[in-house]
This record gives structure tokens, sequence and C-alpha cells, in this order.
């Protein structure tokens, strides 16, 4: 029974780390293909963006999470449940603005950073700029716009990667007419 239980940990550690150089690979290759780190930064994001389009629907499907509430429940969901099943972290949800509309995910660690120090010429390169594309993409598809970016990043010498999240506007559903 614990050979099952330790073959599954070690299948979780071996994809994780799969997915962690995979990454690395990527964004090496998106260094040599543009001139600058704000290109990389806009691509990663990019990719990001149509990543969270189509994965909406499977954390929808896998994780049976209603509509939320409000932006704090939203939060709640991003950390406790998102961050957990896709990156197997849960991050802290903390200072929150007065409005209530914008708030950090503070990581203690980042999976995708494992194994990755920053070369000194790539020092704009946001090298896991793919997570705030992921959430906006994921969020636009729910009718949540929000403007999503790095505040800290541990390859920069924070001592936490802190991702900044702050709510736009509710995205109205354009119903065809004829189709009310």
């Amino acid at each position: 029974m614990s050979r099952q239980s330790n073959r599954t940990t070690d299948s979780k550690k071996m994809n994780s780390e799969l997915f962690t150089l995979t990454y690395g690979a990527l964004v090496t290759q998106l260094c040599k293909d543009y001139e600058n780190d704000e290109e990389v930064n806009k691509q990663l994001d990019k990719m990001g963006y149509n990543i969270g389009v189509r994965l909406i629907e499977d954390f929808l499907a896998r994780s049976s999470v209603g509509r939320c509430q409000d932006f704090r429940e939203t939060a709640d969901v991003i950390a406790k449940v998102a961050f957990k099943m896709y990156l197997g972290v849960t991050p802290s949800v903390t200072n929150w603005s007065p409005a209530g509309d914008e708030f950090s995910l503070i990581l203690e660690s980042n999976p995708l950073v494992d194994f990755v120090e920053l070369p000194d010429n790539h020092s704009n390169l946001v090298y896991s700029s793919l997570l705030c594309g992921v959430l906006k993409g994921a969020l636009e598809m729910v009718q949540m716009a929000v403007d999503v970016r790095f505040a800290q990043d541990t390859l920069r010498g924070d001592s936490v990667t802190e991702i900044r999240m702050k709510f736009i506007k509710r995205i109205e559903e354009n119903v065809p007419a004829g189709d009310e």
C-alpha cells in the first residue's frame, strides 16, 4: 500500500519537474527569438491568456465551484482551489485595497522558478508572467476584467513572489438578438 503512495508522490514530483523544465525551455527559446525582455514578457502574457481562456472550463468542471458572489470570494477560490489544483501551492491573499477591488497573492514558493537563475542581461524579464495571462484569460471567461502584474519576484531577490490583481469591471454578456 505504501509503495503505491510513494509512486503517486514520485509521479507528481516528476510531472512538476518536467513542467518546470519545459517552461524554462520555452522562456529560453522566447529570449532567443525576441530582441528584448519586454517583448518576451508580452509573449508570455499572451500565451498565458490563451491558456487561461481554455483552462477555466477544465477548472469549473473539476472543481465544481459555483459563481463567486464578489471579488473577495474570487480571490479565495483562485488561491485555495485553482493554484492548489494546477501548481500545487496555496498562496495567501493579502494587501486588500480599502475599496476592496485590489489584492495580492503571496507565493512563498513559485514552482515555475525551481532550477532558475536570471542572467544579468535579462534584468527586465518577468519570468513567470505566463501566470498573469492565465489569470486574466480565465477571469475574462467568467465576465471579470482584471489587471494582473508581478509586484515582487524571488528571482529578483525579493523574499516572496507577489502577484497583484485589480478588478477593472464586470463584463456584460452580449446576447445576440433573438437568443434572449
